[in-house]
């Protein structure tokens, strides 16, 4: 070995070295942290600024005893609503999945439901929204037409974790959907805009399925179901071979095309060449006695597009939704056995979908990765996940509690 290769030998040796050093300190730093720490360390993820000086002390005292009870403290801060849960919920709005988006219905419908400390299973199937309190502020007043109220509240700052600022209203009133054909955010203008606007409204399917089941749908194809209900414009033979169909096709349309039927009557309108990203549409409902020229039904035109891709396909000629996943692989989702799999419209299915363990473990894990800054990653993560799925039920799926266990978690870390 020549006189700069030992000398590099030794380098890299002393480096390694020091790298270890590091890493061992850091870990024993965060062994010993004491209360102060790990109080601050619970703040820091949780609103994602640092405490004044008065809510440190009244963390760093409850850190022995009652460590959830810091974490609580910690929500109380206006960040927690006006920052955290803004970039939480926002890339549930966009196909992009981005969180650089505007405030919208769906965000602050996310934030208030979880100030209130409600069933965040409602998110997808009650008649809510939430909207700035106009006897407060002058905001410009909700349009179904635009998101400028929503604009006005983010440019000025305006602090949603005060209840005279950020109010709950019937979003059936706001709307001027009929209360049964409210689902949440599901039927947000901003949910709308993202999901159902052109297409077949399998986004708004797909889309509901990752942000709030955390699966997509190569993660539950099935091709052991019935093809009885996919929809004529899905070829049976893609580039003339059916063997395509039969094991790549169906094991995606047999489950969603059944319960995206839910939807047929929605869809997003809007002026493609004046207004090419829909930024001035609306969300349009064919209610009762409504028909749509095309179809001679209240189901949407969308439904029956490409119609002579494979004429004998199914014709969807309503709303109503049957849940094909209650049976093979996808049991493993966790339905409830209370509901019956089946129904009309957007709301029962959105409760299909929200009072499964899949929505439960869903809400457990994207908060877990938020407040610990990784996914879980191993047998204790794991566990750690199970017992806080089982507290989030325990505790009327109030989302800050599971908020505040995940804090707890990785006070050490």
């Amino acid at each position: 070995m020549t006189a700069r290769n030992r000398i590099r030998s030794r380098l890299s040796k002393a480096c390694s070295t020091a790298v270890l050093v590091a890493l061992v300190s850091g870990q024993a730093s965060l062994a010993q942290a004491g209360p102060r720490e790990q109080a601050k360390r619970i703040h820091d993820r949780i609103a994602g600024v640092p405490p004044s000086e008065s809510v440190l002390n009244s963390m760093a005292s409850l850190i022995p005893s009652n460590p959830e009870g810091a974490a609580f403290i910690a929500m109380d801060d206006p960040a927690f609503y006006n920052v955290t849960l803004k970039n939480f919920a926002a890339p549930w709005t966009n196909e992009a999945m981005s969180k650089f988006v505007p405030l919208n219905d769906y965000i602050a419908t996310v934030i208030g439901l979880v100030r209130e400390n409600e069933d965040f299973r409602k998110i997808l199937y009650d008649d809510v929204l939430y909207v700035g309190n106009s006897s407060e502020l002058a905001v410009p007043p909700y349009s179904v037409n635009n998101n400028n109220h929503y604009v006005w509240l983010e440019e000025r700052a305006v602090d949603l974790s005060d209840p005279d600022n950020l109010v709950r209203v019937n979003q059936s009133t706001y709307t001027g959907l009929p209360p049964a054909a409210t689902a949440g955010v599901i039927t947000s203008r901003a949910s709308a805009r993202a999901f159902f606007s052109a297409g077949t409204n399998r986004a708004m399917f797909r889309f509901t399925l990752i942000n709030h089941m955390c699966n997509d749908l190569e993660q539950v194809a099935d091709v052991t179901l019935p093809p009885d209900r996919i929809r004529q414009d899905v070829s049976r033979s893609p580039g003339g071979d059916s063997r395509v169909f039969l094991n790549n096709c169906v094991g995606c349309h047999s489950g969603m095309d059944p319960m995206a039927q839910a939807f047929a009557y929605y869809d997003y309108e809007y002026d493609a060449n004046a207004d090419p990203d829909g930024e001035l549409g609306r969300l349009v409902y064919n209610a009762m006695g409504e028909t749509d020229p095309e179809t001679g039904s209240r189901v949407q035109a969308k439904y029956h597009i490409n119609s002579a891709t494979f004429e004998q396909g199914y014709v969807t000629p309503d709303d109503s939704w049957d849940n094909y996943w209650r049976q093979g692989a996808n049991r493993r989702l966790g339905w409830d056995p209370s509901l019956p799999g089946s129904g009309s419209g957007a709301k029962s299915l959105g409760r299909e979908f929200a009072h499964s363990d899949a929505f439960a473990e869903c809400q457990v894990k994207k908060v877990f990765e938020n407040v610990c800054l990784r996914p879980p990653s191993d047998s204790a993560d794991r566990s750690q996940v199970s017992s806080m799925v089982a507290s989030f039920a325990s505790q009327g799926y109030d989302l800050k509690q599971v908020f505040a266990e995940s804090a707890v978690y990785c006070m050490g870390e």
